[in-house]
């Protein structure tokens, strides 16, 4: 029986088996031993059974199709070492065509065509099948003519573990590159930095005592350039110095808390320096940092109150704003940037700060006169308009700093929407009034209006007052600018006096 799924022989083929040789000899075949059976022979194979040439065949590749002239499967066989494939059977009676991904089919018929053709050995070809969860496997295929009748095997080399050595390949060199480039960009920052900064600094290697790296500071003060500096030795850049003596110093002062800087001469520029060392390992390499600096700097003291108000400044919920006595605004803090939606400082510095007030130069006017008269003012209440044109409830705070050549005011600005949002509403003085005191313009005189009205906006910003201030009647009267007596007579007038009682 011919292995199953291939095609049988032409029924003119006489099939022959090791019995048809160990009789008479037969002319065309190979040589023989005592007992008859065949060895292999240049140009010649000795005949193989039907029946074990499926499983040789199956076990030689790693899959093997016959297809016929037109690409219908006609029999496939797996390897049986190789199970990763799974069942392939439903295969069977279907076109190649579709088993292979899009991309496959162009390739797989041009090669079907050039077999078809040409009597001259191809080369293997690349095909890409699609199995089941829409799993692709790349197969490499040699094509085999096996029969009179068309009929082409199929034999196909699994190239998954090359393909994904390929994988690790390019993730491994996309990782190199990676790597290289962020190599680079430090390499870029640490350039960069070396030489925006004022201080001197030297980078020496403690088991040679050689420069590694400097700056332009740095060569300044040692009296050369960057290049002549870089690669020799420290030691030799000052005075009476040699190389062990001065290692062994400044490995010691790096590892002591208080010790206090090295003085010395440098050889070419004659200049007296102090140098301060700092240890630490790079790749393994014990690394001195050494800074250099004359006698005459000054001393940078570390202030923790001048850190905290940056850090304030930097972080705090609550906009700051530095402006100067006119109110053009010189800083401000990203929580300002928040709340006036700006997208940068450079899009606020040198505007007017009463750009952003709803009442513009009329809010900006009282904050910064009442600060300049009493030296601060405090919970100023009113309105921010962002860079869209959206409004916000805030209250205000600003100081007047006037201990500097030119006087600044320095704002705080809190947002007050929640707050606002929780107060009890008061008897406010309504738009209705506004109303009235507008409409008596041009029917009276300015002196009458003012007459008329002066009992309902005094009795307005003592509301306001005494809102702002959650009752608080001392502060209410501090801003209104009135004794305690004088306030609570006008709330008594007005019907206020048990209001939050």
């Amino acid at each position: 029986m011919p292995a199953e799924g291939f095609p049988r022989r032409p029924s003119g083929h006489r099939e022959r088996s090791v019995r048809d040789v160990e009789g008479a000899p037969d002319p065309l075949a190979g040589p023989m031993t005592s007992r008859g059976t065949k060895y292999w022979s240049t140009g010649s194979i000795p005949l193989i059974g039907p029946d074990v040439l499926g499983d040789i065949i199956a076990k030689a590749a790693d899959i093997s199709i016959v297809v016929s002239e037109t690409g219908k499967i006609l029999s496939v066989l797996v390897n049986p070492d190789h199970p990763t494939f799974g069942r392939l059977d439903e295969w069977e009676g279907r076109d190649l065509r579709e088993v292979l991904t899009i991309e496959s089919v162009p390739k797989f018929e041009a090669q079907l065509d050039r077999f078809m053709e040409e009597t001259e050995k191809l080369r293997s070809i690349e095909l890409n099948h699609t199995g089941d969860a829409d799993l692709e496997f790349p197969i490499r295929y040699s094509f085999h003519g096996i029969g009179p009748d068309g009929a082409i095997l199929m034999l196909g080399r699994d190239l998954r573990p090359v393909a994904e050595m390929q994988r690790q390949l390019v993730k491994a060199q996309v990782a190199l590159e990676r790597d290289y480039e962020m190599q680079r960009e430090f390499d870029t920052r640490f350039r960069v930095l070396m030489e925006g900064v004022r201080e001197a600094f030297v980078f020496v290697a403690h088991g040679s005592g050689r420069i590694v790296e400097l700056n332009k500071a740095a060569a300044v003060l040692l009296g050369g350039t960057v290049e002549e500096l870089q690669g020799g030795s420290l030691a030799q850049e000052f005075d009476s110095r040699k190389k062990s003596e001065l290692m062994s110093t400044l490995a010691a002062d790096a590892v002591s808390e208080n010790s206090p800087a090295l003085e010395v001469v440098a050889r070419r520029s004659r200049r007296t320096l102090n140098v301060t060392a700092t240890a630490f390992r790079a790749a393994g390499e014990r690394m001195l940092l050494c800074r250099l600096a004359t006698p005459d700097d000054e001393q940078i003291v570390t202030d923790e109150l001048t850190e905290d108000l940056s850090a304030l400044y930097q972080e705090g919920v609550e906009g700051i704003v530095f402006t100067d006595s006119d109110g053009v605004i010189k800083a401000a803090n990203e929580s300002f940037l928040n709340l006036v939606d700006a997208a940068h400082l450079s899009r606020v510095k040198g505007r007017s700060l009463g750009e952003f007030f709803s009442r513009g130069a009329v809010d900006l006017k009282v904050l910064i006169e009442n600060a300049r008269r009493v030296g601060q003012m405090r919970l100023y209440a009113t309105k921010l308009t962002s860079e869209f044109g959206s409004q916000l409830s805030v209250e205000i705070s600003s100081a007047w700093l006037n201990d500097r050549a030119n006087p600044a005011v320095v704002f705080v600005i809190r947002d007050a929407s929640r707050a606002e949002a929780i107060r009890k509403t008061g008897p406010n003085l309504n738009d209705d009034g506004m109303k009235s005191v507008m409409e008596l313009v041009g029917s009276a005189t300015l002196k009458e209006i003012v007459s008329e009205t002066n009992d309902v906006v005094e009795k307005m910003c003592i509301e306001t007052a005494v809102e702002l201030t959650r009752n608080n009647r001392v502060a209410a009267a501090e801003m209104l600018g009135l004794s305690r007596q004088s306030l609570y007579v006008k709330l008594r007038k007005y019907g206020l006096l048990d209001r939050g009682d």
